[in-house]
């Protein structure tokens, strides 16, 4: 960029308004500029002794080239600054305009601290939900995540619908992104960035209660005289409907209860990626077990409807249940306290996948989830969650049962 014409930049911005001139008035400007900036090397704005140009464009404020030409309304200036030097005919001089002449000690004084940018970083990333470069998958189901950028590269992971991710870099075609646990490389034809991405993730967004102690009491109102309705573990996240003072109203499921505000932290989160770990099972667990399960996770992020058996269009948690037992020759009712009476009751360590854990309100059964291993279960949890994996403790269970006997 000349010098002259980040002159003409700085003289747009400190008058605020756009600038009309004749082009006698055009010389005028140059040769006082000229004059205030001779010598001055400005820092960091690519000018050198010589002055070389840098290619740039200077758009919305009527420059379009280095041989644009600067526009005063003049009439502004006159009411803003009467009785002038008569440098122009119209009263003002470039000199009152601008004040003091713009050198290296003015740019230095007005660039930031090291602390300014690290809270002007951290800003930034607030404002994106501790992305700096977010990413959502665009896709009906399941992104795929891969360890190299080729169609043929080896699963490392899955981004569910909807799901965030930091895009690492993209060539346009693969992105190398990072979600949770989860680093690889996706299709950018199913990765929205950008402004779209920001969009779409103001429409996503949930509000997160993360719970930081041991083991934190649920209940049923917001008091400590209110009844328990089960334990959640340090680390597990539960969806928050509103903070209440010293309580949080968060869901339970499809249930609306509370937790201490004193040992949760709440943060505004978006879901991630799904690790390969999560998507597997343990060794010696039989074809149909395992069939039931990968059978079970195609309905993913899939929505939650209470009375609905759908798997595509809405289930609830054992409407899920009762659909996808139903593949396999097996009828259960459509109620988690009913489906509790079936099969063989087991402990929780001696659980396999396809097995069923449930879950209550205090010592009533009210939810039931098929476990699928490595400590982890299915279900249709909430209208907000819809069908997602868990951990098999992110409530106390209270019963496991086995209804396949293979």
């Amino acid at each position: 960029m000349k010098r002259k014409e980040l002159c003409y930049l700085l003289l747009c911005a400190m008058l605020c308004q756009p600038l009309y001139a004749s082009a006698a008035e055009e010389e005028t400007v140059k040769s006082v500029l000229e004059e205030m900036t001779a010598g001055v090397d400005l820092l960091g704005t690519g000018v050198d002794e010589d002055g070389a140009e840098e290619e740039t464009q200077a758009e919305g404020i009527g420059m379009e080239s280095a041989d644009a030409r600067i526009v005063i309304d003049q009439e502004l200036v006159d009411e803003q600054y009467p009785g002038g030097t008569g440098e122009t005919d119209k009263g003002l001089s470039i000199r009152d305009a601008l004040g003091e002449p713009i050198g290296v000690a003015y740019v230095i004084e007005s660039r930031k601290t090291p602390e300014e940018y690290a809270q002007a970083y951290e800003d930034a990333r607030n404002a994106n939900w501790g992305y700096t470069n977010l990413g959502i998958a665009n896709v009906d189901n399941n992104l795929n995540i891969r360890a190299v950028p080729a169609e043929d590269g080896k699963l490392v992971g899955k981004l569910p619908k909807d799901a965030a991710c930091e895009v690492i870099e993209s060539d346009g075609t693969w992105a190398h992104i990072k979600s949770g646990k989860v680093e690889g490389y996706v299709s950018c034809e199913f990765l929205l960035t950008g402004v779209s991405a920001k969009q779409r993730a103001e429409e996503l967004v949930t509000t997160i209660a993360t719970v930081t102690t041991d083991s934190l009491k649920v209940r049923a109102e917001a008091n400590t005289d209110s009844e328990v309705i089960t334990m959640v573990p340090n680390g597990e996240q539960l969806e928050v409907v509103a903070p209440e003072g010293d309580w949080v109203r968060v869901y339970l499921d499809d249930e609306e209860v509370f937790v201490s505000a004193e040992y949760v932290q709440v943060d505004a989160k978006l879901g991630t990626a799904i690790t390969m770990t999560e998507l597997l099972y343990g060794q010696g667990v039989s074809d149909v077990r395992v069939d039931l399960c990968q059978y079970a996770k195609e309905f993913l992020g899939n929505p939650y409807v209470w009375g609905g058996t759908s798997l595509t269009k809405g289930a609830d948690c054992s409407g899920y249940v009762l659909s996808i037992f139903k593949k396999y020759g097996i009828s259960l009712p459509h109620s988690s306290r009913a489906q509790a009476n079936y099969g063989t009751k087991i402990t929780l360590a001696e659980a396999q996948p396809g097995d069923l854990i449930f879950y209550g309100k205090g010592q009533t059964i009210n939810h039931v989830a098929i476990y699928i291993g490595g400590g982890q279960v299915i279900h249709a949890s909430s209208p907000k969650t819809g069908i997602r994996i868990s951990n098999a403790t992110y409530r106390t269970p209270l019963k496991v049962v086995r209804i396949l006997q293979v």
